[in-house]
């Protein structure tokens, strides 16, 4: 990829600093600043007004609204400088005012988001945080550091998440959660601080769970929640269930995955 393919499209009032990479087809909105570290993949369009800086790589496909800040520097006093990152992946909606950070050296440096994320307005995604794919984040979600959000979670409105938590596969919250521990795969959870409330039923069937698989993961569910087991003996009760039903291998995957505790 040459510096600025011939293809792309950048509004004459636009900055693009030497250095910077714009694949074929972009689109380069009036006002916006591209730092000379960032590189854009081919058909993604930037809104006017939107600041990409830092070492950020965004891939291919996606939409950026205006007034976005992606890529710069974390919100952490241990920053010194250092060339950390921010990625990004295909086909993700950005919308206005969302601010991403790259990553720091006290973690892998850097900070990843996935593909076909629907990100919406006022969200902010903190340093060495990693989202997967399809996940939708309501507006004024925030993320603190090294969080992880895996496949197909959905952050309600103003939900906040404490660093080092964890947030597994399909899990919804409520508007205004406060999530201070790990969600394992599945839940609902709301509140502050936040509790859980069932499985996200609703979500599952619409991403083709059949009746046997949601019944196994409402089993795991009570196993976790209402059976009064220990944590340990609750995740062996599940790990030999899933030997039968893989759609819960997920969740024991996460639950035998040390952080900052299972939310319960």
């Amino acid at each position: 990829m040459t510096a600025i393919d011939p293809t792309a499209l950048v509004h004459p009032t636009a900055l693009v600093a030497d250095g910077a990479r714009l694949g074929a087809n972009v689109r380069i909105g009036a006002y916006s600043v591209i730092g000379e570290h960032v590189q854009i993949d081919a058909d993604t369009e930037v809104g006017p007004h939107v600041v990409i800086t830092g070492h950020t790589r965004i891939g291919r496909g996606n939409r950026i609204f205006q007034f976005a800040s992606l890529g710069e520097q974390p919100q952490d006093k241990k920053y010194a400088g250092e060339p950390t990152r921010l990625e990004i992946g295909d086909g993700n909606v950005i919308r206005e005012f969302c601010t991403f950070n790259t990553g720091t050296v006290q973690d892998k440096g850097v900070t990843r988001i996935g593909d076909g994320n629907w990100i919406m307005a006022y969200v902010h995604v903190a340093h060495d945080c990693v989202i997967g794919n399809h996940t939708i984040f309501a507006n004024n979600a925030s993320l603190a550091g090294h969080v992880v959000v895996q496949d197909h979670a959905i952050l309600g409105g103003f939900t906040g998440v404490h660093q080092f938590c964890r947030i597994g596969a399909h899990v919804i919250t409520g508007i205004a959660s406060v999530i201070r521990q790990d969600v394992p795969p599945y839940v609902m959870v709301a509140g502050n601080p936040a509790s859980p409330h069932g499985i996200n039923a609703e979500g599952l069937k619409r991403r083709g769970f059949d009746t046997e698989a949601l019944a196994a993961v409402k089993r795991a569910y009570k196993t976790l929640y209402k059976s009064g087991l220990g944590l340990a003996d609750a995740r062996a009760h599940i790990a030999d269930e899933a030997r039968q039903r893989p759609e819960l291998q997920p969740l024991v995957e996460f639950l035998a995955t040390p952080g900052r505790g299972i939310l319960r």
